[in-house]
């Protein structure tokens, strides 16, 4: 599957932005998809994952009750609506996808758990 990220650009803090991916080249809905990001001089850091179904999901510590993780799979793409922003969450946001190892899966939140990664976008918040 190809992963194609955007929505990202430059905002205030405070300010919300919803950022897409869209897949291509797979069975959208067989893949848990998550969003990670990445800041200069740190590793990549787990946003938030959804399983096969928009009733499953898990969120990284960072981002918990602020950003919102969604999916349709109708129009092959995964969302991160992030609301409140703040200068930490500046970086570049990956969208990243993996098939289930099992029927009872779990949403990881480590990089190596998904082999399927998009290009990044990049979020800038100004203070």
């Amino acid at each position: 599957v190809q992963l194609q990220a955007s929505g990202g650009g430059l905002v205030q803090a405070g300010d919300s932005l919803r950022l897409s991916c869209a897949a291509s080249g797979g069975t959208f809905g067989s893949y848990i998809m998550a969003w990670f990001r990445q800041s200069p001089g740190k590793e990549r850091e787990f946003v938030a994952a959804v399983g096969l179904s928009d009733g499953i999901v898990h969120y990284g510590d960072s981002v918990q009750s602020r950003h919102i993780i969604s999916r349709d799979n109708a129009k092959n793409s995964v969302y991160l609506q992030m609301n409140s922003l703040k200068p930490e969450d500046t970086a570049v946001y990956y969208c990243a996808a993996d098939l289930p190892r099992s029927a009872y899966y779990s949403l990881s939140n480590k990089v190596s758990d998904y082999r399927y990664w998009g290009q990044g976008t990049l979020v800038t918040v100004s203070s």
